[in-house]
């Protein structure tokens, strides 16, 4: 079992559903972005997804998007991100996700990327904007070096999401709306009918993400699925406190995970 299944695991054993927060890298700057991750360990998070910035995140809202500039405008590289991962995995052990685009890996290189990534502690990589059929472009490197290659489905996925879960390793990201990532009122998407798609083909764990921002919105995913992920919400956070934000951010992981347990 990988260290990103484990960590479903260790959840479900704890009578939970797993908790992932999103946490971009670098906004407001790397400093703050390592005491926010330590900071969600502690407070109870089960696998930590780290967002790489890419100049053009086509899967982000405002948000995460508006993030992501900061970041670059603050002189972050993935090199930079990497010496990040190293400095924390002296300190905590959670699975740590890099949530990231293609573009990012093929520019420093998809074997190096990955090779790096695992030498730093990376146990997982979600890249949004490769579809299923694309997928062994990078699946096959990341399975050389212990890396999971996380596939997504979507409402849009229909007939593919048996397929998908077929061949997923790690975990499975179901993406909850259609669009872009953000924070939303409500979720409309019949995502119970997702899952158990997926779960008639793979005990693989399926994660719930896109617009999930409160406890309940969290508890109602959780209910039908292994774990939930939450982004924007904490993005929010970072925008309005900046360096001051890791004690808001703590206690809204805290909260969202109890509501889970």
């Amino acid at each position: 079992m990988s260290n990103t299944a484990r960590a479903f695991a260790r959840a479900q054993e704890a009578g939970s559903k797993a908790f992932i927060p999103y946490i971009p890298c670098g906004d407001p700057d790397l400093e703050t972005t390592t005491a926010i991750v330590e900071a969600c360990a502690h407070a109870g998070a089960d696998l930590i997804e780290l967002g790489i910035p890419f100049s053009d995140p086509i899967a982000e809202g405002p948000v995460i998007q508006e993030a992501s500039a900061r970041a670059l405008a603050g002189g972050v590289t993935t090199d930079k991100i990497f010496d990040m991962v190293r400095d924390l995995r002296t300190r905590i052990d959670t699975p740590l996700a890099f949530m990231t685009y293609a573009n990012v890996v093929y520019s420093y290189g998809v074997d190096r990327f990955l090779t790096t990534a695992s030498a730093a502690g990376i146990d997982a990589l979600i890249l949004p904007d490769v579809p299923f059929e694309e997928k062994n472009e990078f699946a096959p490197n990341c399975r050389k070096v212990d890396i999971d290659f996380v596939s997504l489905i979507a409402p849009t996925s229909h007939d593919r999401i048996t397929a998908i879960a077929k061949e997923a390793e790690g975990f499975i990201y179901c993406v909850s709306s259609m669009g872009v990532t953000g924070v939303r009122k409500e979720i409309t998407t019949d995502v119970g009918a997702m899952v158990d798609l997926v779960r008639a083909a793979t005990d693989t764990p399926v994660a719930i993400g896109f617009g999930i921002s409160t406890p309940e919105q969290a508890r109602d995913m959780a209910a039908v699925s292994d774990g939930v992920i939450v982004g924007s919400a904490i993005v929010r956070i970072i925008a309005e406190h900046g360096r001051t934000c890791v004690p808001a951010i703590k206690d809204y992981v805290r909260a969202m995970k109890a509501a889970i347990s």
